[in-house]
């Protein structure tokens, strides 16, 4: 699933190409892809829309409407979205498609059928329970201290919990829990000023290396120009089971927690 780097390129990728551009059709060839609409209720509404804005909050692509309201675009396991000329044949896997008023289209091809749209009046009403955004500004060591308190879970699982904090994945949480050198298993109410510390480092960290690297392209994640991510090339700890961990040597474990793989460094991540 893309997370939050991943979601993140593509809005930067398609940002400066849609927004101005008004939708002027909206073809629907598969239409549970859809959360909030009909077929008929989502072309009314969004035929004659400018595009005011694009942003993204946690792994959600919200796209802002001239008319007020937004839509919510959020990619699940195989979502994909691409801007081609309008002339291009269709995929075999696209799903909804947007005509624009430059002769383009932006289309949203999903594989295997788990993505969805939302079109609502306050993009809050999908995304307002979320958790902080960990690579804002707001989001200190002292924010994840106060998140931290009075909580008592494993940490992958709380990692992966989207109203602790947005964004973070089973990759990046993987990634994110040995940069701070912490067990997947560790319980949140067990760790000292110097570990929140750590964990905060972690997690910044494992995120800006995903940014870097163009985002993780394991199945099906592209970046909006069709290219691929290359952070699957730079993983410290994910998918490397029975691999010397980069920091001691110890070969890498594979567990499950919470019905998650979780690889660790049995030596070093504590």
């Amino acid at each position: 699933m893309p997370e939050l780097p991943e979601v993140e390129i593509i809005v930067r990728g398609l940002r400066g190409a849609l927004i101005g551009r008004t939708i002027t059709g909206v073809r629907v060839d598969w239409p549970r892809s859809l959360a909030t609409h009909s077929v008929d209720g989502l072309r009314t509404e969004l035929v004659g829309q400018r595009i005011a804005g694009l942003r993204r909050r946690a792994k959600y692509l919200i796209v802002d409407l001239s008319g007020g309201g937004a839509l919510l675009i959020h990619l699940r396991m195989t979502g994909q979205l691409s801007l081609v000329p309008a002339d291009r044949p269709p995929g075999p896997y696209d799903r909804v498609t947007f005509d624009l008023d430059n002769g383009q289209q932006l289309r949203f091809s999903d594989r295997r059928k788990l993505g969805r749209l939302y079109l609502v009046a306050d993009a809050d009403r999908v995304v307002g329970r979320l958790g902080p955004e960990p690579l804002s500004e707001a989001f200190t060591p002292a924010v994840l201290r106060e998140r931290l308190a009075g909580r008592s879970r494993q940490l992958k699982p709380l990692l992966l919990d989207q109203t602790f904090i947005a964004g973070v994945g089973n990759i990046y949480a993987n990634e994110a829990l040995w940069l701070a050198g912490l067990s997947p298993r560790r319980r949140s109410d067990t760790l000292n000023e110097a570990e929140v510390e750590r964990l905060y480092q972690g997690i910044t960290e494992a995120l800006r290396r995903g940014l870097a690297h163009g985002g993780t392209t394991i199945d099906a994640y592209r970046q909006a120009d069709g290219s691929i991510g290359s952070y699957q090339e730079a993983f410290l700890v994910h998918g490397r089971a029975d691999q010397p961990c980069p920091r001691c040597g110890t070969p890498i474990r594979r567990t499950v927690i919470g019905q998650r793989s979780a690889y660790y460094c049995p030596n070093c991540q504590t």
